[in-house]
């Protein structure tokens, strides 16, 4: 859990240090924007639109169906994030974004998270 409070206080913080900047679209609706088209091609045509997973193709083998599924990715730890954006050779498209990018794209995938947004809502009520 350290782990992933230290995680959550970086791309926080590197949000809110961003948003300093007076920039034309806030971090959360660039995030939006990525996720939605980053280098042309949809996260959110496999992954679906909080990154909950998708089923992408079935197909019948044999007589038995199968099914090609992407996985939900609104929950992975920042460092498996950037090692399945960094993968050659499998069924996703290699993305070749930057840093700045793919923290961006990690922070809207954690704020799409039901247990994210649980645990932020059940915060609220207790510092009410």
């Amino acid at each position: 859990m350290n782990v992933i409070g230290s995680l959550l206080f970086w791309v926080c913080a590197m949000v809110l240090l961003l948003e300093a900047d007076g920039s034309f679209i806030t971090n959360e609706e660039y995030a939006r924007m990525l996720y939605q088209n980053p280098r042309g091609i949809s996260c959110a045509k496999c992954h679906g639109e909080k990154g909950e997973g998708k089923v992408l193709s079935t197909y019948v083998d044999h007589g038995k169906s199968h099914s090609i599924q992407a996985p939900p990715i609104y929950n992975l730890s920042m460092e498996r994030f950037k090692k399945a954006l960094s993968r050659k050779g499998r069924l996703m498209p290699q993305y070749f974004l930057t840093e700045w990018e793919m923290a961006h794209l990690y922070y809207y995938l954690l704020t799409q998270n039901p247990d994210y947004n649980k645990n932020k809502t059940k915060g609220k009520k207790h510092d009410s």
